[in-house]
């Protein structure tokens, strides 16, 4: 195969850190090590990146304790279940809300919405604006997580 100019400036951006298009199966075992390694004390999520290719970014979430819930409002998130398992809650309303910068929202917990259980191997996707929030973690969940622009 005969190397094209793309080709070269690809792999220059990649050298130049400015993406990674690529992570093994061996690279999420040693992710998810890592993790579990620099959490500290109770902090329920350690978030670490898999892949950087601007503007996306999908990332390794380690949750060994139930942590605050979220609303995006100009992003969808997708999810796929690593290992472990746990409930997602969407829908609803945010409980305490407060925000956290000009297009996110937190909260403690969330009053209503629909319960679904989540275990290895699925996949979900948050429509943006939508509350969320994993109400149980059955030991850890580790998923990887995929912020999705929205057109406004």
């Amino acid at each position: 195969m005969r190397a094209t100019p793309i080709l070269f400036l690809f792999t220059a951006l990649i050298s130049a850190g400015f993406g990674q298009t690529y992570t093994s199966a061996a690279d999420i075992q040693k992710l998810i090590a890592n993790a579990k390694k620099i959490r500290k004390g109770d902090q329920p999520t350690v978030s670490l990146p898999i892949l950087k290719l601007a503007p996306y970014q999908p990332n390794l979430e380690y949750r060994a304790a139930v942590g605050p819930a979220s609303i995006h409002e100009k992003e969808a998130e997708m999810f796929y279940v690593i290992d472990g398992a746990g409930t997602l809650v969407t829908g609803g309303k945010l409980v305490d809300e407060r925000r956290t910068n000009a297009s996110n929202l937190t909260g403690t917990a969330i009053e209503g919405g629909q319960s679904q259980a989540v275990s290895k191997g699925d996949f979900f996707i948050v429509p943006e604006k939508t509350p969320h929030w994993f109400s149980e973690i059955k030991g850890t969940l580790i998923l990887m997580s995929f912020h999705i622009p929205r057109s406004e």
